[in-house]
């Protein structure tokens, strides 16, 4: 009798393993299938980026700069790493679409520990050109995606993203970064980062989101998520604008690219394009265009005839030397490595989870047998079923945390088996590539986590 409830029992539970898998190996093609993503259309007028960013006179077309910004060939500086400075760009049209998203890319630099003030993305119904929140005008009607650098209130919360609405009768809480008015907030330390930070705001059916790249990979599209507000209602046309300011400490606020999108939900026929750009406009342009070419060749001519000695240099010179290619594709590696480790990582704590809930439905179910079989010995079977479970979530755990697999390798007796063993399961990573793995010595063995 009880060796044919056991045989129930492993029966059921492998039942249940099996759903349990195949449930979540559907959720995510279910959500795709019922939430279709919107149309995106891009929005030159509500846009910028290089690198023709600015026009020879120093004028973002369709956008105008206020206070100490330095707009360039390739990004805006909002404000130099000097104390008490405070910039902004704002857009010259207003958005007068209902839903969008925000593309900014950007650089937060300074040489110091802490940095301040900040940076602020905005959609408001005027143009905040001047004022005290980061560069620009306090009371204003709409929203503001806050990157705060400097930690006021003491509470070490500091660098923050705060999103922040105001219906222009609200005074920004300064003493207490915020944190009193906000929607949404998450922390993320977006300064002198090795790659440019990107944020994308997108505001569609009442919610915005903001996803953040923190700036440690070349890829592009490694957003995480930050915050969300539902049910937020702004207004129906503002301005985008982006603004910066330094305090008692500075740091350099580029904006390297601001890029708009009209979203419009699937199967909704978008309005047509703006006109054709107007003759008179063209022939500005194409004007201004070949002047600037006139006075870029009289300039490479006047600088060859003043340094004839720069023609006699070596090519070599130009271009990337081995060894500088070398660590580049290193470096390159090295983050391709850690994207995966990082996806790995989800998915092994995914795994983990269910298996705690296997473990936990067994056991349930193998305590309430025993109740019912009272005075019977128990199952060999029905232990086999917890021992195999228990030991695949031992071997979850283990792989799940990679540093303590790491200190435990060290203590065995057979260096050598355990390092070949972690190289293998991508578990460590050597310092210097050009040695071999089983050769190398052990101060060069790093955990790669």
């Amino acid at each position: 009798m009880a060796v044919s409830i056991g045989r129930c029992l492993a029966a059921d539970a492998c039942l249940l393993i099996l759903a349990l898998t195949f449930h979540h190996s559907n959720a995510d093609n279910i959500v795709a299938s019922t939430e279709e993503a919107p149309h995106r259309r891009f929005e030159y007028k509500y846009s910028f980026k290089g690198p023709h960013l600015s026009q020879t006179d120093g004028i973002i077309p369709f956008w105008v700069h206020s206070g100490n910004a330095i707009p360039s060939a390739d990004q805006v500086r909002i404000t130099p790493s000097l104390r008490s400075q405070k910039g902004s760009v704002w857009a010259k049209n207003t958005v007068n679409f209902d839903h969008w998203e925000a593309e900014v890319t950007f650089r937060v630099s300074g040489r110091g520990r802490m940095g301040a003030d900040g940076l602020a993305i905005w959609f408001t119904t005027a143009q905040g050109l001047d004022g005290p929140v980061y560069g620009a005008a306090d009371n204003w009607n709409g929203i503001g995606i806050f990157f705060d650098s400097f930690d006021n209130d003491g509470k070490k919360n500091n660098p923050a993203v705060l999103v922040v609405g105001n219906n222009g009768k609200l005074v920004y809480d300064h003493p207490n970064d915020g944190t009193t008015q906000a929607l949404g907030t998450c922390l993320r330390d977006f300064r002198n980062k090795p790659y440019p930070v990107r944020a994308k705001i997108t505001y569609y059916k009442k919610t915005l989101t903001v996803l953040i790249n923190n700036g440690f990979t070349p890829d592009k599209e490694d957003y995480e998520f930050c915050t969300k507000v539902d049910n937020m209602i702004i207004p129906q046309e503002g301005y985008f604008g982006i603004s910066a300011a330094t305090g008692g400490l500075a740091d350099d606020h580029d904006v390297l690219s601001f890029l708009t999108f009209r979203l419009s939900e699937p199967g909704q026929e978008l309005p047509a394009p703006e006109a054709e750009m107007p003759k008179e406009e063209q022939d500005k342009y194409q004007e201004e265009f070949e002047n600037f070419q006139q006075e870029l060749d009289k300039k490479k001519e006047d600088y060859q005839k003043e340094h004839p000695e720069v023609q006699r240099e070596p090519i070599e010179d130009m271009y990337e030397s081995v060894n500088d290619r070398e660590i580049h594709q290193v470096f390159e590696g090295q983050n391709q490595i850690h994207l995966e480790i990082k996806q790995l990582h989800r998915q092994l704590a995914m795994i983990l989870d269910e298996q705690n809930r296997y473990v936990s439905v067994v056991t349930d179910e193998l305590s309430k047998r025993q109740v019912e079989l009272v005075g019977q010995a128990p199952s060999q079977e029905m232990g086999a079923v917890v021992a195999t479970q228990q030991e695949i979530l031992r071997n979850l755990n283990e792989l799940s945390h990679p540093r303590a697999t790491w200190h435990r390798a060290h203590r065995a007796d057979g260096q050598s088996y355990s390092i070949r063993r972690l190289y293998k399961q991508n578990l460590i990573c050597f310092s210097n590539y050009k040695i071999s793995p089983l050769k190398v010595s052990e101060h060069f063995i790093k955990p790669c986590i």
